[in-house]
């Protein structure tokens, strides 16, 4: 089933929307791990959001559907390195509910990313997926969409 959806960049009005899918888009990855990887409180994310987006740190675009709202999100930040060159950016969250996925509306949400970048003039997007072989499906998207695989592994440091 196609369904008709739009895509905008996101606002101050969109903040409990988007915070309500980076919960389902964490939910999502702990589930399928079956591990707790991820603290998430919903009012903290808003009041993030709030300030990520007010100060332009964090963009935002949303996909919606006429009789569902919010469909998606995809966010943006610039990054700067050695390696890239300068600035770049990076995707640190793309989400569809489920009932949308397979639908065009990541292939939406990432043309808009493309175009936001080369509008910042970035030579380069960069994102990582989640863990695999679990999300597998991720990568194969994310490879549809033009990006190649660079290698290596996400490392944290908890501080």
């Amino acid at each position: 089933m196609t369904v008709n959806i739009s895509t905008r960049r996101a606002t101050l009005g969109d903040v409990h929307a988007v915070a309500a899918m980076a919960g389902e888009l964490l939910n999502e990855i702990m589930s399928t791990l079956g591990d707790q990887v991820f603290n998430f409180n919903l009012a903290a994310t808003i009041d993030r959001l709030i300030d990520f987006i007010g100060d332009e740190k964090y963009v935002v675009f949303v996909a919606e559907s006429l009789d569902a709202g919010p469909v998606g999100f995809i966010a943006l930040v610039e990054s700067h390195a050695l390696y890239a060159e300068g600035a770049f950016g990076i995707i640190p969250e793309l989400f569809v509910r489920p009932a949308f996925r397979s639908q065009a509306v990541g292939m939406l949400l990432v043309g808009q990313a493309k175009a936001y970048g080369e509008s910042c003039g970035w030579p380069r997007l960069e994102v990582m997926t989640p863990p695999l072989p679990q999300f597998d499906k991720t990568l194969v998207f994310y490879e549809r969409e033009g990006f190649a695989i660079t290698g290596g592994r996400k490392l944290k440091l908890a501080l």
